[in-house]
């Protein structure tokens, strides 16, 4: 049986999976990953669309190869980002640098040379446009200055990168002596970006095309590309709605006409998506280790062998996943999306990991206390699979927290077969920086 959001990830696969690589592990369904790059490619624009893939979701490096192979480019968040891309063969050309860092001494140097080699600079505070200016003149190389909106929207308060705060950007009360500045050392801004946050309400997307459309109109006459951000909804559990990036497309594709007709100016649009792209592509698969009660007023545990060091979005946001049970032998018990065959009174279970944390469990509201769910009683090595754990999961793991290994990233091809694209951590990988005293 196919689960969630996937034409090729089935119980059985997961049990194949499970069987051949070890749990836990990361698996990826390519054909999820190439359905939702080709929906983005499709979005309705005016005068042109850039989608680039906002690669601080998930940074392995077969999955960013799949990626741009299909014409998408990369939205980077460090330096480091930058560099792992290109030595998976991805030119400087085809990112974009958004980041709170300063570079300096020997970082500049290297974030020069990418510049160098069409990496674009994204301004997001008014020391770097400061530091980097010279530089960009001298060069004649345009910048992208992102814009801080003074409003935002976001899933959680700590995914909204636009209110007052969030200091991401220059805000808007700096702008005009962003753009002073920026033509009195000869550079000429010829995009602009706002990001607002991420997996927020539609509504407010489509109001910040229109301020931000704005903002270039009364200030940024040189801007040729506005960057709207990604941020784009996704649904992991059964009761949430995606984003309708049609609908979205429509919306900047008729705001972007009504401003060609007032200004002349023919604006290309840019997005960023992470989450939309991978989320659902990803399973964490873990196996039951044990079970446990805490009594007739308490709670019927299912510890599992990956818990918060494996995926932390529990943890940080009060994040929801879908939870599948899946028996030794690759039948599926019991599957978030359908829950018809279990009893309220008896199926509500708690899944839990092995660290020694009483938040380490994937199952907790935004205060940070548990939410039992319902889900079938599995036995003892039967596997728990959490879905929606291809975006902010791997890539924010706290892999070696109680000296536990990262897990194994596996790929499910298109053809069928199961592809190792990142090793399990050994435990001499873990220590292997250490010095004795």
């Amino acid at each position: 049986m196919s689960l969630l959001n996937s034409t090729s990830v089935s119980s059985e696969r997961i049990a194949a999976a499970a069987e051949q690589f070890g749990t836990p592990l990361y698996l990826y369904d390519e054909q999820t990953i190439l359905n939702k790059c080709h929906d983005l490619l499709k979005m309705p624009n005016a005068f042109g669309l850039r989608v680039s893939y906002a690669m601080k979701a998930n940074s392995n490096r077969a999955l960013l190869q799949i990626i741009t192979g299909l014409g998408i480019d990369l939205d980077v968040s460090s330096l480091n980002e930058a560099k792992r891309a290109h030595s998976a063969y991805i030119p400087y050309s085809r990112m974009m640098l958004t980041s709170q860092e300063i570079p300096l001494g020997e970082e500049r140097r290297d974030l020069e040379d990418a510049m160098i080699h069409g990496l674009k600079y994204n301004a997001c505070s008014l020391r770097q446009l400061d530091l980097i200016s010279e530089f960009a003149a001298e060069h004649s190389l345009p910048l992208t200055i992102r814009i801080h909106p003074g409003i935002g929207s976001g899933e959680s308060v700590t995914r909204n990168t636009g209110d007052k705060y969030s200091c991401f950007g220059i805000h808007l009360n700096d702008l005009e002596n962003a753009v002073t500045f920026a033509a009195d050392k000869g550079v000429i801004f010829d995009e602009a970006h706002v990001h607002i946050g991420s997996g927020g309400d539609p509504k407010e997307w489509r109001e910040n095309i229109d301020r931000e459309l704005a903002f270039v109109e009364s200030s940024l006459p040189d801007v040729k590309v506005v960057n709207l951000g990604g941020g784009f909804k996704e649904a992991r559990m059964p009761d949430e709605k995606p984003a309708d990036i049609q609908e979205l497309g429509l919306y900047a594709r008729k705001r972007f006409h009504q401003f060609f007709e007032r200004t002349g100016r023919q604006l290309m649009m840019a997005i960023e998506p992470g989450s939309y792209v991978v989320a659902d592509s990803g399973y964490l698969v873990t196996r039951v280790l044990d079970k446990k009660s805490t009594g007739e007023d308490g709670f019927n545990f299912i510890i599992a062998d990956g818990g918060m060091e494996a995926n932390t979005r529990p943890l940080l946001y009060g994040s929801r996943h879908p939870f599948y049970v899946i028996s030794k032998s690759g039948e599926l018990l019991s599957s978030e999306f359908d829950l018809s065959d279990l009893y309220p009174e008896t199926d509500y279970r708690v899944v839990v990991g092995r660290c020694c944390e009483s938040g380490d469990s994937q199952s907790l509201d935004s205060r940070g206390h548990i939410i039992p769910r319902m889900m079938a009683d599995p036995d003892f090595n039967d596997f728990l699979v959490i879905g929606g754990a291809g975006a902010y999961v791997s890539a924010m793991c706290l892999c070696n927290y109680n000296s536990y290994a990262q897990p194994p990233e596996v790929l499910l091809r298109m053809n069928g077969t199961l592809q190792l694209i990142r090793e399990r951590q050994s435990l001499e990988q873990i220590v292997m920086n250490e010095k004795p005293v």
